[in-house]
This record gives C-alpha cells, structure tokens and sequence, in this order.
C-alpha cells in the first residue's frame, strides 16, 4: 500500500511541476503577443500621423483656394505645411517611442531583421 501512495504523490508532484511549466509557457506567450499589438499599434499611430497630416492640410489648402479664390497655391501650400506638420509629428512620436524603450533598459540591437522564407534554410 505505501508504494501506491507514494507512486500517487510523485505523480500529482509531477503534474503540479508540468501544470507549472505549462502556466510560464503560456504567460510568455501571452506576454510577447501583447507586446506584439503595442508595437504594431505604435507603428499605425505613426502611419496615420503621417497620412493625416497630409490630408488636413490638403482640407485646408482647398478651403483657403474655396474663400479666397488663390487655385492651386492653396493646395499646393496646404499639402506642404500639412507634410511638415505630419513628419514633425511623426518624428517626436518616435522620439519619445525610443525614450520609452531607453526607460525600460531596451536598446535597439542595430541589426536589420531578416525574414527567411520558409523554403530556404536558416
């Protein structure tokens, strides 16, 4: 009888340790696929910041040609204060995108990031 309790606590030791291990595995994963959708959330920011910048000012050029009657130096001027306004926006976002990073002790490793197609070999 002792050999059947003590076979029944190493296997509830041993699935408490897989239980475990299994719990870390998925936490990472979760972890990594949260910070995933920041990044890539950090990235449309800048990509709408870039966008939209153009287009308000492209809003704003037509409404100054609309009242004023100036045809195209309006929509000309518009898109190229709105391109300033927008690089300029999307430049400090990324500034303090990097200090945040710098905050965390994260640095950027400097090397590209290669993708692999899946048919060639690592």
């Amino acid at each position: 009888m002792s050999s059947t309790k003590e076979s029944r606590e190493e296997a509830m030791k041993r699935l408490s340790e897989r239980a475990s291990a299994l719990e870390a595995r998925t936490r990472t994963e979760v972890v990594a696929t949260a910070e995933a959708q920041k990044v890539v959330g950090q990235a449309w920011r800048i990509v709408a910041e870039l966008i939209g910048g153009v287009f308000i000012g492209l809003g704003l050029g037509v409404a100054v040609d609309y009242f004023f009657d100036t045809a195209p130096i309006g929509v000309i001027g518009g898109v190229l204060v709105g391109f300033a306004l927008s690089f300029f926006m999307a430049r400090n976002t990324a500034k303090r995108l990097m200090a945040e990073a710098k905050a965390l002790g994260e640095t950027p490793s400097g090397e590209p990031i290669v993708e692999v197609n899946e048919d060639e070999e690592r």
